[in-house]
């Protein structure tokens, strides 16, 4: 599967969970988890699109860096934005400790798209 499949993947997900927030969850989650639950899906949309960019400059001759910087993304959606669904959906603060993980996982998946752009 390419990064932009992927992404696209990643995008109806983060529209899905983000209009499930917004109808079913507000109500329930409270302003705090609810907000927590629009940051998943915030970082997630931002990183989709970013699969897809990195999907679509691979196809055009992409390099190492890129197939890093997709899997980080890719890496960084799992374990940054489902921590927070998780933590948000059963407030269970452990699932926090995941977050900085997913966090490092963007940082490190945009110096690695920084070097395939330069190298493309």
């Amino acid at each position: 599967m390419t990064f932009a499949r992927l992404g696209g993947i990643f995008a109806l997900l983060g529209v899905a969970l983000g209009a499930f927030g917004a109808h079913l969850l507000r109500d329930q989650l409270g302003a705090a988890l609810s907000q927590t639950f629009e940051t998943g899906v915030r970082y997630q949309m931002f990183h989709a699109l970013a699969l897809i960019l990195t999907g679509v400059m691979q196809d055009r001759g992409g390099n190492k860096a890129l197939g890093i910087a997709g899997v980080l993304f890719a890496a960084g959606i799992v374990l940054f934005s489902g921590s927070l669904y998780a933590m948000a959906l059963t407030g269970a603060r452990g699932f926090g400790a995941i977050t900085p993980l997913g966090g490092a996982a963007f940082l490190v998946g945009w110096v690695a798209f920084t070097i395939g752009c330069r190298r493309a």
